[in-house]
């Protein structure tokens, strides 16, 4: 392809990327493919010969397209949002078009430094104190794939924090902490690192929460067993029911054991911080004062398009203490001065993407009031959303909603006597029938043995006429829900 065919592509791609925009709506949410259809469609080997770039671009329409679950749909309520602004896209096609490995200044020096500067705004927009600043030269942002990348990394930064200051620990002696509702993320680190995971149990009678009590008991009965707890994955904004754990309380028990790590896990809440109206409850102060780490995804509910998973150390020794690895080839000029930021030793790979551009375009084209608006917007929709199911005598909360997320089952009043094995049939039969739409994507969780549904909001194009459209159907499913059990 020469520079005129590629000029003359990108114009069609832009098209079809703003007509694919204008039809989603009218797009069934979840893709309607069979498993091996692709495999199917398409030839068993690569051409030998080169095809013409027309008939690639139309096959991606053709072929690529149905097998596409439409996560921007304004009828997307599964799992968390995933964001994509055309920003961000734009952003995305500049990045690659200069691609270059990124892995330290010298790479590719306006890599680096945006990076720098962009984890700054953002520390900034959620209110973050300024330690975690990248121009204190102590602490500082960094932007890494995912979340379970950025707990990874701390744990791996933790472990060897502790470990330096403990030399003769044996490495299976070590525990990282969790609770029952922590994402995942979590226990892979303990897989990855071949650790001990203990998960804090927490109940539905604290919101789901990690209490203070519940950490003393754990810390305790380890330390005693001749273990040696060095990290605690803590959570503002749990998967299943939005659990904020009590940042305060796990401190005040921390304060006992200065070895302990606390890695705050904010993938989908933290970046309701751009409100002051949510800080409170989403505990900045607590992130500020006690968070060794602190972590938050702009791909989720942010505006900035995947990947785009922001970490913050209090002190990035702790990082580079654990990650630096600098061959002879890698070094350079400004890298052994330590006038720059290398980030290759903030995180476990040596190149990385020209992530920052993105988060450039969007913050400077949204402005701070552009994302407080559409993170009030989403919250609205959901206090609307909450509300009927409030009123309804078909429905009722497992958990409290909180910001865009409100979980909830079927449980109706005329059948008060059902017991939590029963209701979880009733519900798993709900939820199969929501799960059949083409017209919605929700999903399903467990709550300490209750089975229930989770709606989060986030889709940018989503208004209140798709809210009100959603309620009618989960009412519909529901009433023949029950048809079908009395029958």
């Amino acid at each position: 392809m020469d520079i005129e065919q590629f000029r003359r592509a990108g114009y069609q791609a832009i098209d079809r990327i703003c007509d694919y925009y204008i039809s989603l709506r009218d797009k069934p949410v979840s893709s309607q493919v069979e498993p091996g259809y692709l495999r199917k469609a398409l030839p068993a080997f690569a051409p030998t010969e080169g095809e013409d770039f027309q008939l690639i671009a139309d096959d991606y329409q053709k072929y690529i397209i149905p097998g596409l679950t439409h996560w921007q749909h304004p009828s997307f309520f599964a799992y968390f949002p995933t964001a994509c602004t055309f920003e961000g896209i734009l952003a995305e096609l500049y990045a690659c078009s200069t691609s270059n490995p990124g892995f330290n200044w010298s790479a590719s020096p306006a890599c680096t430094e945006l990076e720098a500067v962009v984890m700054d705004w953002t520390a900034q927009l959620l209110g973050l104190d300024e330690s975690f600043y990248n121009t204190t030269e102590v602490g500082g942002g960094v932007i890494q794939t995912s979340a379970s990348d950025s707990a990874l990394i701390a744990t791996v930064a933790a472990r060897s924090r502790y470990i330096r200051e403990h030399p003769h620990v044996a490495m299976e002696k070590l525990v990282l902490y969790t609770t029952t509702q922590t994402h995942s993320l979590g226990k892979k680190a303990g897989l990855v690192l071949g650790l001990k995971v203990r998960a804090l149990e927490v109940t539905a009678a604290d919101d789901f929460a990690l209490r203070g009590e519940t950490l003393e008991v754990a810390l305790k009965e380890d330390v005693d067993a001749g273990l040696h707890p060095f990290i605690l994955v803590a959570t503002i904004g749990t998967t299943s029911s939005g659990a904020v754990d009590r940042l305060g309380e796990i401190a005040d028990v921390a304060k006992k054991y200065p070895f302990l790590w606390l890695h705050v896990d904010a993938a989908w809440a933290g970046v309701a911080l751009v409100c002051p109206e949510y800080r409170e409850a989403c505990q900045l102060s607590a992130i500020n004062t006690y968070a060794d780490s602190f972590c938050t995804n702009f791909h989720k509910w942010g505006l900035i398009n995947f990947d785009a998973s922001c970490l913050w150390v209090r002190h990035r020794t702790h990082l580079t203490d654990a990650l630096d690895v600098t061959p002879e080839f890698l070094r350079s000029k400004h890298g052994d001065a330590g006038t720059v930021i290398d980030y290759r030793n903030w995180h476990l790979g040596l190149g990385r993407r020209f992530r920052s551009l993105k988060f450039w375009f969007v913050l400077r084209s949204r402005g701070v009031k552009g994302f407080q608006k559409y993170i009030t917007d989403c919250t609205k929709l959901n206090a609307k959303f909450a509300e009927r199911i409030r009123e309804s005598d078909q429905f009722c909360f497992v958990a409290k909603p909180f910001l865009a997320l409100t979980v909830f089952r079927l449980a109706p009043k005329s059948l008060p006597h059902l017991t939590t094995l029963e209701l979880n049939a009733l519900n798993r039969a709900f939820y199969s029938r929501l799960a059949a739409r083409s017209d919605i994507a929700i999903t399903q969780t467990d709550l300490n043995g209750v089975f229930c549904v989770r709606m989060a909001i986030g889709a940018e194009m989503t208004t209140e006429r798709d809210i009100d459209r959603t309620l009618d159907m989960i009412e519909q499913e529901g009433r023949a829900t029950l048809r079908e059990r009395e029958d």
